[in-house]
């Protein structure tokens, strides 16, 4: 079930979401070790990465040698996603994306993410810029339109793909739905019809059941997953193998488990500085305890201690998963 963006195959059809504050280039490389199509880094503003704003830099930042990586920029000025997308390109992205979905109100209210969707004239002026100023394939990320009332995403579907986008993501609600109610995936497939490039469904999709609903639902390519991967950086390849009915991999218990959590903790560490990178890491553990059924008051202990005793507490904390208990 590969999926073709451009003159890059995607060996999977299950694609990890950018996640604003979580999809940094640890937990991508911790993902992209189980196995997904492809890898999004977090939403990089395009003008303050370009001024160099602190804190922007690292969300780009890709790693050499990471296979299946792309980097997602928003914008409300071509100039500024024009010069982004040259930078990373420089830094080695192999896709960029666009962002016309964000819901935040400080990114709407700077007439960016989905506040794009008001003004389909101005959006295509960004993607025809990011278009033009990269060699690599350029992808968009959108909803189903503004509201109810302006459900525009197979207009901007269609004139995205004539000015150069080679693959588009449709989360299945409005912006002024946010996260609420259910995605409507089966609203996905008038993208579906509308285009020739591949188009990806998102909203809701948290396991192999709901991914064959949605792309049963949509008629779409594939799938990105966001926050189902929160703590289960393997979902996506479980998912994959369900969808293309090879042998799902094991969900790492017991030691493998807690391997696992250290060495993305430590990554985490180097990556960000101590300081920085254990208050960054604290939402990580606290999905990883969840799932494991750590103890509330050894979960507190955990997520307040300093990072060298984080990294005695966790053996500890990993090991009450009722899987490791009947084993």
């Amino acid at each position: 079930m590969a999926i073709i963006v451009a003159n890059i195959e995607l060996a999977s059809p299950v694609l990890l979401a950018p996640l604003a504050g979580i999809t940094d280039l640890p937990f991508r490389n911790l993902v992209a070790g189980f196995g997904a199509g492809l890898v999004v880094s977090e939403m990089v503003a395009s003008q303050e990465m370009v001024q160099a704003k602190p804190g922007v830099r690292e969300r780009a930042e890709l790693g050499f040698g990471v296979a299946d990586t792309s980097v997602q920029l928003a914008g409300r000025e071509a100039h500024w996603m024009a010069e982004a997308a040259r930078m990373v390109e420089a830094n080695g992205a192999r896709i960029i994306d666009i962002n016309m979905g964000c819901p935040a109100k400080k990114v709407v209210n700077g007439y960016s993410g989905s506040a794009l969707l008001k003004d389909l004239d101005h959006a295509l002026t960004l993607i025809e810029a990011v278009v033009g100023a990269v060699k690599i394939p350029v992808t968009l990320k959108t909803r189903l339109g503004w509201d109810d009332d302006l459900l525009n995403a197979p207009e901007l579907a269609r004139r995205a793909e004539a000015a150069g986008i080679a693959m588009i993501t449709i989360h299945g609600r409005t912006r002024c739905q946010f996260y609420k109610g259910s995605a409507d995936w089966a609203a996905i497939r008038a993208v579906r019809e509308t285009v020739t490039i591949p188009v990806i469904a998102n909203g809701d999709i948290v396991d192999a059941n709901t991914a064959r609903r949605a792309l049963n639902a949509s008629g779409a390519d594939g799938v990105m997953i966001g926050r189902g991967a929160q703590g289960r950086p393997w979902l996506l390849s479980q998912v994959d193998a369900a969808l293309s009915g090879a042998q799902a991999p094991e969900k790492p218990l017991g030691h493998d488990l807690i391997d696992m959590v250290c060495s993305h903790y430590d990554a985490m560490l180097s990556f960000y500085g101590a300081d920085l990178g254990g208050r960054v890491a604290r939402k990580h553990l606290g999905w990883y305890m969840d799932d494991a059924g750590t103890p509330t008051g050894l979960r507190k202990r955990v997520l307040t201690a300093k990072p060298e005793q984080t990294m005695r507490l966790l053996p500890d904390a990993l090991s009450f998963s009722a899987e490791q208990v009947a084993a």
